[in-house]
């Protein structure tokens, strides 16, 4: 299961969802890559805005500034994991 930490200044996801195998996981798969393009995103605006660390099966957000922007494209990103969360709820948990 995925586990979702989400924080007003830290957000942190950890684990594998085990929905599928490796290679062919689309839970994970659409975790990765709507965490991944934010991060891209806010790094594109302010490269000071966010600080990360990210490893096999874990990502932290350390979240360093706010404004407008920045916390539209956090929210957006939030909004979508609680989507993903609501369709897959055996395999992603948000807290």
């Amino acid at each position: 299961m995925i586990k979702i930490n989400i924080t007003k200044d830290e957000i942190t996801i950890k684990g594998h969802s085990g929905y599928s195998e490796v290679g062919s996981d689309i839970v994970c798969a659409s975790v990765s890559s709507i965490s991944i393009t934010t991060v891209n995103a806010l790094l594109s605006i302010d490269e000071d805005c966010i600080s990360y660390e990210e490893k096999d099966g874990y990502l932290n957000i350390k979240i360093k500034k706010h404004n407008e922007v920045i916390d539209k494209l956090i929210d957006n990103m939030i909004n979508l994991l609680k989507e993903l969360e609501k369709q897959y709820k055996k395999y992603i948990e948000i807290r």
